[in-house]
C-alpha cells in the first residue's frame, strides 16, 4: 500500500463537513495538511486540534471562485511543504430549487463554486504536478452526479460536470496523475445548510434522516489514497445503505 504518511495534501472546504472530516483522519496518518476555507475561526480550531494531537497543518482563508486566490494557495502550499501531493476539491454548495423558481443568482453560485472551483482546484495544482510527475487529484461529486431528481436539474448539472472534468482530467494527464472521483450520497453535513427554498428542503429532507457520518467519506478517500501508484481508483460512489435515490 502507498503511505500516506509525508505526503502535502490540499483541502478545500476543509471548515466542516467531509473536508473537516478527512483532514482529521489524513492527519493521523502522517500527511502534511494545507486547509482551505472562508471561514478563518474554524480552520484556526481545526489546526488547532490537528497539532494537539501530533499532526502536522496549517490553513489559508480562500475563495475558492477566485483564481488567483487559489494560485496563491497553491504557491503558498508548495513554498511550505516543497511539494504538492494531493488536491481535495472538497468545496461545494447545494442551494437546491425549481427552475421555474427562476433563483438565478443561486444558479451562479453553484456554477462558480461547484464547477469553477473545481477547475480553479487543478488550474492552481497541475503544473507542479506535472513537472513533479507525481500527484492525485481528488473531485468530490454527488450521487446527484449520476441521476437527477426535480429540484436538482442545476445542481445535479454541476456535479455531472465534476465527473465530466475528471474523466477528461484522467484521460489526459493519467501516466502521472491519480485522479478520483468520489459521488457521495446523503451525508450528515452542513451542505443542505444552502437549501433556502422551503419546497425543496421539505423534499430532500426525508432523504437526509438516514445520512451517513462524513467519516465514512473520508475512509473513501482514503482508500483511494493508499493504493500503490499503479492503481488509480477513478470513482467510488458511496450512499447510505438505506437511500434509494
Amino acid at each position: 500500500m502507498n503511505s500516506i504518511s509525508g505526503k502535502s495534501v490540499i483541502i478545500t472546504g476543509a471548515s466542516s463537513g467531509i473536508g473537516e472530516a478527512t483532514a482529521k483522519m489524513l492527519a493521523e496518518r502522517g500527511a502534511k495538511l494545507m486547509l482551505a476555507a472562508r471561514r478563518e475561526e474554524r480552520l484556526q480550531d481545526l489546526v488547532s486540534k490537528i497539532e494537539q494531537a501530533g499532526g502536522t497543518a496549517t490553513y489559508q482563508t480562500v475563495d475558492v471562485t477566485n483564481y488567483q486566490q487559489m494560485q496563491a494557495l497553491a504557491q503558498t502550499t508548495l513554498d511550505k511543504y516543497g511539494k504538492i501531493d494531493v488536491l481535495l476539491n472538497n468545496a461545494g454548495l447545494m442551494p437546491l430549487s425549481r427552475l421555474d423558481k427562476l433563483r438565478v443568482e443561486e444558479w451562479d453560485k453553484i456554477v462558480d463554486v461547484n464547477i469553477k472551483g473545481v477547475l480553479y482546484g487543478i488550474a492552481a495544482v497541475l503544473p507542479i504536478m506535472q513537472s513533479a510527475k507525481n500527484g492525485h487529484i481528488i473531485n468530490i461529486s454527488s450521487v446527484a452526479g449520476h441521476v437527477v431528481f426535480p429540484g436538482g436539474a442545476v445542481y445535479c448539472g454541476s456535479k455531472f460536470a465534476v465527473r465530466a472534468i475528471s474523466e477528461g482530467l484522467r484521460q489526459e494527464v493519467g501516466a502521472d496523475i491519480r485522479c478520483t472521483i468520489i459521488s457521495p450520497g446523503a451525508v450528515a453535513t452542513e451542505l443542505t445548510n444552502s437549501i433556502q427554498d422551503t419546497e425543496a428542503s421539505q423534499n430532500i429532507e426525508a432523504i437526509y434522516q438516514e445520512a451517513i457520518d462524513a467519516d465514512a467519506i473520508a475512509r473513501a478517500i482514503v482508500y483511494a489514497l493508499e493504493q500503490p501508484p499503479e492503481v488509480d481508483v477513478n470513482e467510488i460512489l458511496i450512499r447510505p445503505t438505506a437511500q434509494a435515490l
